[in-house]
């Protein structure tokens, strides 16, 4: 039997189209135009004045918590949050040479967000290596997680039977 390298480890391994690039590659390009900032650095820049700004999802920042003082842009909106010349901007979205760092849990996705907004123009816009999880890991201002709701219909053993006052 012939090893096909179309397969790997007995999964079908599709062969890419002509001229696209993995997301490693696209990773790897993104993060070569960015000056990117450890926890550190970030909350330097931050306590200087810089947009810090974090794309997580709102169940990730209630599961991991926040940094006190960002702002929160969801990911998906991003670019028409801080497009200075876009109608639904936020008013911190002044200018092109606006400060912009921006946070993701773990410094993946942030990259990405961060060379988008050069892409615009935002051309100070950078990331924090490692994320939210390096930031809570090197001891900086963190708030949360937020506990998760518990279901009022399920009583904790320490105050079941009692009456609610």
């Amino acid at each position: 039997m012939s090893h096909n390298p179309a397969h790997a480890e007995g999964c079908f391994v599709p062969v890419p189209p002509p001229g696209s690039r993995g997301i490693d590659e696209i990773l790897a390009e993104a993060r070569s135009r960015l000056r990117r900032l450890d926890p550190e650095q970030a909350h330097l820049a931050y306590r200087q004045g810089a947009l810090l700004v974090d794309i997580r999802p709102a169940a990730q920042r209630a599961a991991h918590g926040a940094v006190p003082g960002s702002l929160a842009i969801e990911r998906n909106v991003l670019e028409w949050r801080l497009d200075p010349r876009c109608p639904a901007r936020l008013p911190q979205a002044a200018g092109y040479d606006l400060p912009v760092v921006v946070l993701c849990q773990e410094g993946y996705t942030s990259s990405l967000a961060a060379a988008a907004l050069q892409e615009i123009g935002l051309h100070r816009a950078t990331d924090v290596v490692g994320g939210f999880a390096a930031w809570r890991i090197a001891g900086l201002p963190t708030l949360g997680p937020t506990p998760p709701l518990r279901s009022p219909s399920v009583a904790s053993p320490v105050t079941a039977g009692r009456a609610h006052r």
